[in-house]
């Protein structure tokens, strides 16, 4: 066992702490998933730009019956910062692997209950058992306090609340996975900056744009929109907030981001970059009126919105790959 003192990453005071202009109270989604959003932050509080490292949000794609989870991917953190990140193999008590990774100088993204996390406390704080990630700050196992990315900001948890997330002073059942962590260091190579990063930023977005989906998403999702709204409207709230967190509320937070990436890209008076961004916007607007046309539980026909969409992704993507091959 490790001896217990408070260790940090960046000596970071959720007090003082101001999140990323990404997750800003005048976006219309201020929240996309807990990875993207943790990795938001942990950039940020690096004094790195984390639009710079979102080209893989232009790409996300419907999956069948919900819009891509979309996460960082490992070679794009590796390529632009230097940042390695790779799963960990915990065979000791979570809190000595965290506690040593942090002294060392690297971080970890965690598993857990958001039961537990006292930020969560609109939705499921002491309410629900929902599985979400968080990325380590600080950890001081003696005062049973730990610091920790998640959401839109840098929270604190302690106590109660520390030993329930770690498993610690009671007996809990047995009949539970590990939970699964992510190593994440920050010596892996070079950070880029100035025309060196905008280079690589160009050589990724036209990366995932060869990645691309083949055929518009919006269309495969207008199909099953249309196929699941009579069992949604007729559903509950939990089901239609579930419905919504994995499709419109991923694709609606993705191509905001992707919007927020092209403004750090490309000059503004670009004419590719300004179509671009103006049909992502649209985009943006368009989920969020689905949205609410959905929570309120009434028929309609989605319809119109389907097809505005897709001729908004069509205009995006040519967009995009004008911009990259004037660059």
């Amino acid at each position: 066992m490790l001896t217990a003192k408070r260790v940090s990453l960046l000596n970071l005071d959720p007090a003082r702490y101001q999140p990323s202009y990404l997750h800003g109270s005048s976006r219309a989604f201020r929240e996309s998933n807990c990875y993207v959003d943790i990795w938001i932050e942990l950039l940020h509080a690096l004094e790195l730009d984390p639009a710079s490292a979102l080209a893989f949000t232009c790409t996300i794609d419907f999956e069948g019956d919900q819009w891509t989870f979309f996460k960082p991917p490992a070679d794009d953190l590796r390529s632009l910062f230097g940042i390695d990140v790779h799963e960990m193999q915990i065979y000791r008590p979570l809190t000595d692997h965290i506690s040593e990774r942090i002294e060392s100088g690297s971080s970890v993204i965690v598993e857990v209950d958001s039961f537990y996390l006292p930020d969560t406390a609109s939705t499921s704080y002491r309410r629900a058992h929902v599985k979400s990630s968080i990325a380590v700050e600080g950890i001081d196992v003696g005062d049973e306090r730990l610091r920790y990315f998640h959401g839109a900001g840098y929270h604190e948890l302690q106590g109660e609340d520390f030993r329930g997330l770690f498993r610690l002073g009671r007996t809990f059942s047995d009949d539970v996975l590990p939970p699964y962590i992510e190593l994440i260091r920050f010596d892996a190579g070079a950070r880029l900056e100035g025309p060196a990063l905008r280079s690589k930023v160009r050589e990724l977005l036209q990366r995932h744009l060869a990645q691309r989906p083949r055929t518009n998403p919006y269309l495969e999702f207008g199909a099953r929109l249309t196929a699941d709204l009579p069992a949604l409207l007729a559903g509950t709230d939990a089901r239609y907030h579930a419905y919504a967190f994995a499709t419109l509320r991923q694709c609606g937070a993705a191509f905001e981001l992707a919007s927020s990436f092209v403004e750090w890209l490309a000059d503004p008076a670009n004419a590719s970059a300004h179509a671009a961004r103006e049909a992502l916007n649209r985009q943006v607007a368009t989920i969020k009126g689905l949205v609410f046309r959905l929570a309120r539980r009434r028929p309609f026909d989605p319809g119109p919105q389907i097809r505005q969409l897709a001729e908004d992704w069509d205009l995006a993507m040519g967009e995009l790959q004008h911009l990259c091959l004037s660059s």
